[in-house]
């Protein structure tokens, strides 16, 4: 009896597969090689001594910091976002809901520009902050405000499908049983939002990591303090020491990845089965 052979509605296997292994090594792994590369002209002894220099170290420490302040930040407040949207009906939900994703549509040169005109010391709500004696604008704090403008998005609309898919029966079991609200959404709700709020977590902190437009004019580029690593390498760029800069990118290559695959495999234990 001859086999017959399963139909399916993209192109058969090797045919799927040279597309993605060719649009991934054009886009990806070409690009990335390069600036490896470039790097590896310096030397290991070249590259260590540009990668440990206190300015730089200064800069890949609020990076990324800065990115996973903002991503945790973002994960708690972005729950309760998708949590309202979801199980809530209010005037306004909808336009809400639209404003969620206005990050994704304005370019990041002008939300720093905004964020920095609302949060200086002239600002609207700069003013109130600095009669508190919190200096928004031209700090640390701007730049985890700005990443977390720029982040919440990832989080809201990756934990919202899974909020949504949250079975009512179960919870109403939990309180039939004698559960409070709050036992019920920990021990019952929340374990099956932990795959999706680990994802949103690491979509806001890569995008914080090398986020340029909306933090380079509220974080003022002060050498040491509010200096990001992005800043210090179109820095390097414009001294047109590309070595320097490929040194520093590839530094921040090496970390992204190496978080990036730690929280995949945490997102993978937490939704292992039980």
């Amino acid at each position: 009896m001859a086999l017959t052979r399963r139909r399916t509605v993209l192109p058969g296997f090797g045919l799927t597969l040279g597309i993605t292994v060719s649009y991934l090594s054009l886009l990806v792994l070409l690009p990335l090689g390069a600036l490896v590369l470039e790097a590896s002209e310096i030397g290991w002894a070249g590259l260590w001594n540009i990668a440990t220099q206190p300015r730089v170290v200064a800069a890949l420490e609020l990076s990324f910091v800065s990115a996973l302040a903002a991503a945790a930040l973002d994960l708690l407040f972005g729950l309760v976002v998708a949590w309202t949207l979801v199980r809530y009906r209010f005037p306004g939900r909808r336009l809400l809901d639209a404003l969620i994703d206005l990050p994704f549509a304005l370019p990041t040169a002008v939300t720093g520009i905004a964020l920095t005109a609302l949060l200086a010391p002239t600002g609207w709500i700069g003013q109130v902050l600095e009669g508190a004696g919190i200096a928004a604008a031209f700090s640390r704090t701007g730049v985890v405000l700005a990443l977390m403008f720029i982040g919440l998005p990832f989080v809201v609309r990756t934990i919202q499908p899974a909020v949504e898919d949250l079975d009512r029966e179960v919870e109403e079991a939990a309180r039939c049983l004698g559960a409070s609200p709050w036992q019920t959404f920990r021990r019952v709700l929340f374990p099956a939002l932990i795959p999706a709020s680990v994802t949103g977590f690491a979509l806001a902190f890569a995008r914080g990591v090398g986020e340029y437009g909306s933090v380079v004019f509220i974080s003022g580029n002060m050498p040491m303090r509010t200096e990001i690593a992005p800043v210090l390498i179109v820095g390097k760029l414009e001294q047109y020491d590309y070595a320097g800069a490929a040194a520093i990118a590839t530094v921040m290559l090496a970390l992204s990845l190496a978080m990036l695959l730690t929280i995949h495999f945490l997102q993978r234990w937490s939704a292992r089965p039980v």
